[in-house]
């Protein structure tokens, strides 16, 4: 099978929506992240392409290729939600009574938020990055900036719960804390994003 980035969209969405456990919520999470980093860095391209910000070209060209990283990741992310899951699959259709099923489903859970849990930070950077193209960027370019801020959000705040749900087993771990902090940071990103205000 071609990687995610190699397939048509429409393949993409007949494959998400098919009856199969992935494509699924975290590689759909993964290539939101990606789309939102293609925004800051057509945004910043923009800005670096015009003489009046020459005073911002060092920082714009900087949060560019940031922003092209971030993209790089997140597909990479995506392409590993295929089969992150597997493990827990597997253990789900053994029978309850299978002697160490328990543990077996502890242990494939928790090496399943990993992988969310990293989109989660990629988001939520992104959408940092936005917010910032957003306020000094090219104004003309405003608009996707902010849609790069929202849709690095959203991407934030739904990995980060995928995240969450499979640590539930687990109170006391760490992951569960930077789960939970990640979707704030989006959600504080988005809001500079949209505020009418502007470093012009």
């Amino acid at each position: 099978m071609s990687a995610l980035a190699d397939r048509s969209l429409g393949q993409l969405l007949e494959q998400v929506a098919a009856e199969s456990p992935s494509p699924g919520g975290g590689s759909s999470c993964a290539l939101v992240c990606a789309l939102s980093a293609g925004l800051v860095e057509m945004a910043a391209a923009f800005t670096l392409a015009r003489v009046e910000y020459a005073e911002r070209h060092e920082r714009m060209a900087a949060m560019r290729e940031r922003a092209g990283e971030l993209r790089a990741q997140a597909l990479e992310l995506a392409e590993r939600e295929l089969s992150v899951y597997g493990a827990v699959l597997d253990a789900l259709r053994e029978p309850e009574d299978t002697p160490g099923r328990a543990e077996r489903l502890g242990v494939a859970l928790s090496d399943a938020a990993d992988s969310p849990l990293a989109v989660a930070r990629a988001a939520a950077e992104v959408a940092g990055l936005a917010a910032e193209v957003a306020r000094t960027g090219n104004r003309h370019l405003r608009g996707d900036a902010i849609s790069g801020a929202v849709l690095a959000e959203a991407a934030c705040t739904a990995a980060a719960r995928l995240a969450e749900i499979n640590l539930t087993g687990r109170p006391g771990d760490p992951r569960r804390e930077e789960a939970a902090e990640l979707p704030r940071r989006a959600l504080q990103a988005r809001l500079t994003a949209l505020s009418p205000e502007r470093d012009v």
